[in-house]
């Protein structure tokens, strides 16, 4: 039995991958500013703030595994928080490394790349276009140096669009429920051209669950479906899928001018780990 640490516990992803991992009979360690409150079995719940933590190492009972999802405002891509709390990322990490930590699994996102056409693997260049992307590069990069010529094992789990049916996130499908909970007929929208690699919430959490728990692929591992859609396709069989009695207003906004046309990941990583963990990729 391996002990696990995920920060960023009550975020939007973090009660999903808690409830995964739950599941495997290691210990959870959940932590965020504020406890967690979800009562999965296995879980212990930390809260502290993690930038301010001397030692986080023996704090949090000197875990194998550190999972860190924690990251403000990452839904606001021009934020300039991503760039004031990267060295607090940076100092974190490092602490961990220092004390002996196994192993680093960091959440990254396809908004490293910037502007690409076509399939991302881990050796597609990156060109961030946005302060969002600019940092989480800029954290896996120095975290690669990091753990060089350490014993700490590292895998860069790089996130692409998560489909979600709740109000809680920021994304645009929660932004739809709240919408039509909220009993708007109109949900104002782009031209919906861009071509994206969707995948399910809960897909996405087995997905990072299992790079977790693996112990034979490290560096960049994408976490997707492999193919792109639409996004007013995916957007469109969401609301019907959801029985939402909501129309697209399309055009209402301008199309993001740092999206590519069409961008998907190469899932030839996840589908081998997927397959070592005997976890079902979505289709």
């Amino acid at each position: 039995m391996k002990r696990i640490l995920i920060t960023g516990a009550n975020g939007f992803m973090g009660h999903g991958i808690i409830r995964e991992l739950s599941e495997s009979g290691n210990e959870i360690i959940a932590s965020d500013f504020t406890e967690f409150t979800y009562d999965y079995k296995n879980v212990v719940s930390k809260a502290g703030n993690l930038f301010e933590i001397e030692n986080p190492y023996e704090y949090f009972g000197k875990p194998d595994i550190l999972l860190h999802l924690a990251w403000r405002d990452g839904f606001k891509h021009a934020s300039e928080n991503h760039i004031n709390d990267l060295p607090k990322h940076y100092e974190f990490l490092k602490k961990m490394v220092a004390s002996g930590v196994g192993k680093l699994v960091v959440l990254g996102s396809m908004h490293e790349v910037g502007f690409h056409e076509g399939s991302i693997n881990e050796n597609t260049p990156c060109n961030p276009l946005s302060l969002y992307g600019i940092a989480k590069n800029a954290l896996r990069q120095m975290t690669q140096l990091l753990v060089k010529g350490t014993e700490t094992k590292l895998q860069w789990v790089r996130g692409f669009y998560i489909v979600d049916n709740t109000v809680k996130g920021c994304s645009i499908f929660s932004k739809i429920m709240q919408a039509a909970a909220d009993g708007k007929k109109t949900f104002p929208f782009t031209s919906g051209i861009n071509q994206f690699d969707f995948l399910d919430f809960d897909v996405f959490c087995k997905q990072v669950a299992a790079v977790t728990l693996n112990d034979t692929e490290f560096g960049i591992i994408n976490a997707c479906c492999g193919k792109p859609e639409t996004l007013a396709s995916r957007v469109e069989r969401f609301i019907k899928d959801n029985k939402l009695d909501i129309k697209l207003e399309y055009g209402a906004f301008p199309d993001r001018p740092y999206d590519s046309l069409a961008i998907w990941g190469d899932n030839t990583r996840i589908k081998k780990i997927l397959q070592e963990n005997e976890i079902e990729i979505q289709r």
